[in-house]
């Protein structure tokens, strides 16, 4: 008997008492969140875990928000930047930078020539320091926030916050494809030598916007 006989032997097993076309209800007595915050202290939380993960984190306001990303894309050299087409304007309007518009004909060579991009995110986890994209048009394709080197991720606190994982899949299309970003890229060799930018940006600045 094969490894896969045996589990859906015991699949079958499992639900041998419920009647066919039935649903069968799930047990979700887990922990939401641990412990109880309030709104501003799950938002420090969420900024203490990204920095632990070595992502940039700033803090401002709607108004200084431009300013703000501005002077990111200045600080990391950036003279083009990718855009995804749902992108509020105003965010880089005091960026003078070239604007690279999130299109489905662009290779992967060229987003690679891309030095920035700019996205809002769908919503962040505090307990685990995460920032999930879901595809929405102010956060593009996949591909933009894994290709270029640099990625700035605005995210509007506390409204897309959420302490827990359940919490933040409550409020996620399971029908749209979603990316967890837990820091820059990062991966390690059998020495546990860390090295960032394998696996997508090498440089994670998230700013938490009021």
């Amino acid at each position: 008997m094969s490894s896969r006989e045996r589990i859906l032997g015991r699949v079958r097993r499992a639900l041998a008492d419920v009647p066919p076309g039935e649903d069968v209800p799930v047990e979700r007595d887990y922990l939401r969140e641990h412990g109880e915050r309030t709104a501003e202290e799950t938002v420090d939380l969420l900024a203490e875990n990204l920095a632990d993960y070595r992502a940039v984190v700033h803090r401002t306001d709607a108004g200084s928000l431009p300013g703000v990303i501005a002077e990111l894309l200045a600080a990391h050299g950036a003279s083009t930047v990718l855009v995804p087409p749902g992108l509020d304007e105003r965010w880089l309007a005091a960026a003078e930078v070239t604007q690279v518009p999130d299109e489905a004909s662009s290779t992967p060579y060229e987003l690679d020539r891309v030095d920035s991009v700019v996205t809002a995110c769908a919503v962040a986890v505090a307990e685990t320091g995460t920032i999930v994209l879901d595809g929405s048009p102010d956060q593009g394709r996949r591909r933009i926030s894994l290709i270029p080197d640099h990625h700035i991720c605005v995210v509007r606190v506390p409204g897309q916050v959420v302490a827990s994982v359940p919490q933040a899949l409550e409020r996620l299309d399971p029908a749209r494809p979603s990316t967890w970003i837990s820091g820059p890229s990062a991966t390690s060799d059998i020495e546990l030598d860390r090295v960032e930018g394998v696996h997508g940006p090498r440089t994670l600045e998230v700013v938490l916007v009021r």
